[in-house]
This record gives structure tokens, C-alpha cells and sequence, in this order.
């Protein structure tokens, strides 16, 4: 496993995904702040309909998601965990904001077939349902580390059903948010080159 995150950032910072049941906010506030670019909280509108959110808890924040995946996954070259969850005001299921580990880039798996891929960061798949973006965290200071990948998933909770006719709206809706929470991951990380993820996402599937 590269040693290269177990630089990028320390500090100790517990889990909590409990709403705020009487505090609700704009999406650019969420999960710390920051994390909702301005086209990801018009995605998350298409996926939810909703414009306001329930708070993110105190420690549901990129931030404290990174300072666990660099105490508790580092050590052991691989491990998963919270970012946040997503609680519309509107009556609809959340959504779950959620980071894995690996010393080897995502190569897709049984339900690899349901997902567009999609030409962001290492590897990155949609689907109406859920969305993941995968990108490579080498740091400057460890030029000679090999590079570890993190792979930032969108998913929502229940069974959503498939909406009928194109889902791809539904679909980019999904990668846009995922990349959002990816960029900010990665800043947030230090990771060299920010995983190699640009501002805005790239849509259009990979040949």
C-alpha cells in the first residue's frame, strides 16, 4: 500500500449522519460546505426535486470523511466509510455520499453492466440509480509512492424504480454529483493534480 495519504491529513473526527429535522439548507451548504458545486445542486434537484435539505451533522463533512479515510484505511490498504447522507425537505428517500479504498484502480464488477462509463478520473460508471468516480491520490512530497485510488459513490437508498423512456438525465444527474463529491475529496486530500479530475464532469460515455 503507498504511504502517500497518511500525510495529506490527520486529526481525529467521529460519524454522524443524523438530519437536522428543523434546520434545512440551501445544497451548497451541505456535508460542510463546498462539496455542492453549482451544476451538482442542480443534479441533485433532478434527482430529488427538492431545493432545500435537511443539515448535515456536525461531523458529516468532507473533512471529517478524509481525516477517516487517512487514520483507518491507510494502515490497512483499503476500508470504506460515510461522507454524508443527502434528506431532501421533500418526502423522497435520502441519499448516501460514500467513499472506498483501494491500492488498485476500480475495474467494474457483476452489476458493471448497468453503468455508463464515463471518461472521468481513473474510472467513473453511472447509472439512474447511483454513480461512482474513481481517481488516483498521489502526493507531491512522495513522488516515488505509487498512487492509491478512491472511489466516491452517490447511491440512493430503497429501490428507486428505473424511470421510463431516456434515463439519461437521470443518469448524468447522478455523475455530476458524484464527481462533485469526488473534486472535493481530493482537494480536500491534497491528492496531486486533484486525481486528475477538472472542474466540471465530462458526460459524454466513454467509447
Amino acid at each position: 500500500m503507498a504511504g502517500s495519504l497518511t500525510f495529506l491529513a490527520g486529526g481525529c473526527g467521529d460519524s454522524d449522519d443524523g438530519k437536522a429535522v428543523d434546520d434545512y439548507v440551501t445544497a451548497d451548504k451541505l456535508c460542510g460546505g463546498g462539496a455542492v458545486t453549482k451544476d451538482a445542486a442542480k443534479a441533485l434537484e433532478v434527482i430529488t426535486g427538492a431545493t432545500r435539505f435537511a443539515a448535515s451533522g456536525k461531523y458529516s463533512t468532507v473533512a471529517d470523511a478524509a481525516e477517516e479515510l487517512t487514520r483507518e484505511a491507510v494502515p490497512a490498504a483499503s476500508g470504506r466509510g460515510d461522507i454524508c447522507r443527502l434528506y431532501p425537505e421533500a418526502p423522497v428517500d435520502e441519499l448516501r455520499v460514500t467513499w472506498d479504498l483501494s491500492n488498485m484502480p476500480r475495474s467494474g464488477g457483476p452489476a458493471a453492466p448497468k453503468f455508463t462509463i464515463l471518461p472521468l478520473g481513473e474510472r467513473a460508471g453511472a447509472a439512474h440509480d447511483t454513480a461512482y468516480v474513481t481517481f488516483p491520490c498521489s502526493h507531491k512530497e512522495h513522488p516515488l509512492a505509487g498512487p492509491d485510488y478512491i472511489s466516491v459513490w452517490v447511491s440512493a437508498t430503497g429501490m428507486p424504480t428505473e424511470p421510463e423512456g431516456d434515463v439519461r438525465p437521470q443518469k448524468n444527474a447522478y455523475a455530476t454529483l458524484a464527481h462533485s463529491f469526488a473534486l472535493a475529496m481530493a482537494r480536500e486530500l491534497g491528492c496531486e493534480d486533484n486525481g486528475g479530475l477538472k472542474a466540471k464532469p465530462s458526460l459524454i460515455p466513454a467509447s
